[in-house]
């Protein structure tokens, strides 16, 4: 079964959580469907959910038999010990026939070059394609589709398209975040289950308040995007050149799902058979009064501001076969002793192993002093990192108002007066092509006294290599594997920085296999939620309910506030916003032991904080990297000046498997360890608003 309009095709593809769903939706009226096996995915929250490899092996026979095609995800970040396993499960999907897998760790690829396997790549939208330099730069590692960012409106889809030739794959109708994808990591700072290892406990759609300029916000579930819904706007994709309608709902239930897939199909057969007198709204009025929750077009026609969030009871985080919860309100962990005993025995172990593995490297990784950097967000703060001879000094791409972007006469400044400490820009983590346009211009033109670039995505990695500028591989390229790390070397990165979600034992088992020098964020309030969803318009649309300054930040900041604490939430120059910790996360004490297990470069997200505050940061972090015995005395005198410390995922002690050995169940899947009673009695308690009609 294929469609055409005009000689380009048409699919309409559909999920499929369970094999008795696939076996249903692939005899309705869709082109394709996929699904996950039984590990190495995006869903990865429910027992009983995802195929096995022999169930794998009749759908796509069911599928070929149909004429449709069949595609298997294998689109989460993969551990050390996901890359272990799944040479050989890659093996097996090749032997299946399978028509293509969904991925999203650079890792895959890899294995697949490896193994002499030709399984078709499609890029998931965890990848979070954004412009045309990653499309180019992932057409060479073989990908044909790609699953678009979730902020990619439909113009920039067929420029990406008619300039690449890459298939595009758009989500249509379904569940969606209001974070960037893989750009959310609040689910592993608080309970240690990755939202891009498909374990997300959905603090996105929490009841939160919000307080700003002294003033309480009654803002109820203000990152609670709506379900997209493109059913009336089906000429316009085929227009913008999508190749494929892609459904979200590998979690829903059979009956839903066909009734989604055959009405979505229906509407596609009426317009490919008579575009002309095409009626939008014929049956649209059914996927209404069936909808999970509210209906919206997201950033198909343009930023949708407030009318993209969902305010109703179907906007929690709502288990939909249970009526429970995903997670409530939970305070992120603050350090103790126990934690840091842990994380000092793990990482001995970690340096025992790579010492007998690796000897020569080992003792030649030792030898070399450890180098402090620091990521800074204006001038004031650059001043102060320089003349405390940090070793290199990070220009932020993503500057947070009101301070302005580093320009040619700001880095000129720096460079001045810069001595021994390498000078870096980084680039913007999310960059549209006026920001390739604007930075290729920039260093086009040549800037004197710059050393290096921080570099936010793989397309940035291709654009900008041809300057001979040594590039730095920043978190968002969520470094969570040794082969990943290996692919981005060969592309031309000198350098890379663990994942802000690596657990103790990934960290660990990463830095066993890794050769090169790796960059690790020891200090600050680093960013878990990344989105272009505008917070602050909230207080610009509601009035304020009650007057309360905030606990830690400016009050002319934007703070989320729960029962359990305040999270501030910055807008750049670009007018994203940026959700930090409420903790600042702080390693001081375990700087040594960080050394001798393989870190290199120990990061300071200093953009948040005073020039004062930074000073004094960075003078103590210094000294406890030239004396590490003095990490755990200089670590007692430090004072927070946020809601405290922590250790943020490097608190959590419990491996974090994407197989099903010890796949936890929905509702008790919150609590990772010791704080078991809180999260499972939390997971359990019904919404808070009951549900309305209509």
């Amino acid at each position: 079964m294929a469609r055409y309009f005009q000689g380009r095709e048409v699919e309409l593809l559909a999920p499929a959580g369970t094999f008795d769903i696939f076996d249903t939706v692939i005899r309705a009226n869709c082109d394709a469907a996929y699904f996950g096996g039984p590990g190495l995915n995006m869903r990865m929250m429910r027992k009983g959910y995802n195929f096995s490899r022999e169930e794998i092996v009749e759908a796509v026979n069911i599928a070929h038999g149909l004429g449709k095609k069949a595609y298997v995800t294998v689109n989460n970040m993969l551990s050390e010990t996901d890359v272990s396993e799944a040479g050989e499960y890659l093996a097996f999907l090749d032997r299946a026939n399978v028509d293509a897998i969904i991925v999203q760790d650079l890792a895959v690829p890899s294995l697949l070059r490896e193994q002499g396997l030709s399984l078709p790549i499609h890029a998931s939208v965890m990848l979070n394609v954004h412009n045309v330099e990653m499309v180019r730069a992932l057409q060479q590692y073989g990908v044909t589709r790609v699953v678009t960012s979730r902020e990619m409106d439909l113009k920039t889809a067929r420029i990406i398209e008619e300039q690449t030739g890459v298939e595009i794959e758009y989500f249509v109708h379904g569940d969606m975040c209001s974070v960037h994808g893989a750009n959310c990591y609040i689910s592993s700072h608080l309970f240690g289950m990755s939202s891009n290892r498909g374990k997300c406990l959905k603090p996105c759609r929490w009841d939160y308040r919000m307080k700003k300029d002294g003033y309480v916000y009654s803002t109820p579930y203000p990152l609670a995007a709506k379900d997209m819904n493109m059913y009336e706007y089906l000429p316009e994709l085929i227009d913008a050149h999508v190749t494929s309608f892609k459904i979200e709902g590998r979690m829903r239930d059979k009956e839903f799902m066909a009734m989604l897939v055959n009405s979505y199909g229906e509407a596609i057969d009426r317009y490919l058979d008579d575009p002309v007198s095409f009626d939008r709204g014929q049956d649209s009025e059914a996927l209404h009064k069936n909808r999970k929750r509210d209906f919206s077009t997201a950033y198909a026609f343009g930023t949708p501001g407030l009318s993209n969030i969902n305010r109703r009871y179907e906007g929690t985080g709502k288990f939909y076969s249970t009526g429970k919860v995903f997670s409530t309100p939970t305070a992120e962990r603050e350090t103790n002793e126990t934690a840091l005993n842990a994380v000092r025995e793990h990482l001995a172990d970690t340096a025992a192993r790579k010492k007998a593995a690796m000897p020569e490297a080992f003792e030649a990784a030792q030898a070399a002093a450890p180098r402090l950097t620091v990521r800074v967000n204006n001038m004031a703060q650059a001043r102060v990192a320089l003349e405390a001879g940090v070793d290199e000094l990070f220009l932020s791409g993503d500057v947070l108002l009101p301070d302005i972007a580093f320009g040619r006469k700001a880095i000129a400044e720096l460079a001045a007066i810069k001595g021994d400490t390498r000078l870096v820009l980084a680039t913007p983590r999310m960059m549209n092509e006026i920001h390739f346009e604007q930075y290729d211009a920039l260093l086009s033109g040549g800037v004197p006294g710059l050393d290096a670039l921080l570099v936010t995505n793989i397309g940035a990695v291709r654009r900008f290599r041809r300057f001979g500028l040594p590039m730095i591989g920043d978190l968002s390229l969520n470094l969570y594997n040794h082969m990943a790390e290996e692919m981005y070397r060969e592309l031309g990165v000198e350098r890379l920085t663990a994942s802000i979600e690596a657990n103790l034992p990934d960290l660990s088992a990463m830095l066993k296999r890794t050769r090169g020098e790796l960059e690790l964020t020891v200090h600050g309030t680093p960013v878990v939620m990344y989105m272009e969803h505008d917070l602050y318009e909230n207080t610009e649309v509601y009035e304020p309910i009650a007057e309360e300054s905030n606990r830690y930040v400016r009050d002319d900041v934007l703070v989320l506030v729960t029962d359990k604490g305040e999270s501030p939430v910055y807008k750049d120059v670009h007018g994203r916003c940026h959700l930090t910790t409420a903790k600042e996360i702080c390693m001081l004490p375990v700087v040594g032991e960080l050394k001798r297990a393989g870190i290199s470069h120990f990061r300071i997200e200093g953009s948040t904080y005073t020039p004062e505050r930074l000073a004094e940061l960075l003078a103590i972090y210094r000294t406890a990297l030239d004396a590490p015995e003095r990490a755990a005395e200089l670590a007692e005198s430090l004072q927070p000046v946020f809601a405290g410390f922590t250790l943020g995922a490097l608190g959590f002690r419990r491996a974090d498997r994407s197989t099903p050995a010890n796949l936890p169940t929905a509702l008790d899947a919150a609590p990772a360890e010791e704080e078991a009673s809180e999260e499972r009695a939390a997971a359990d308690r019904e919404p808070v608003l009951q549900e309305t009609k209509g």
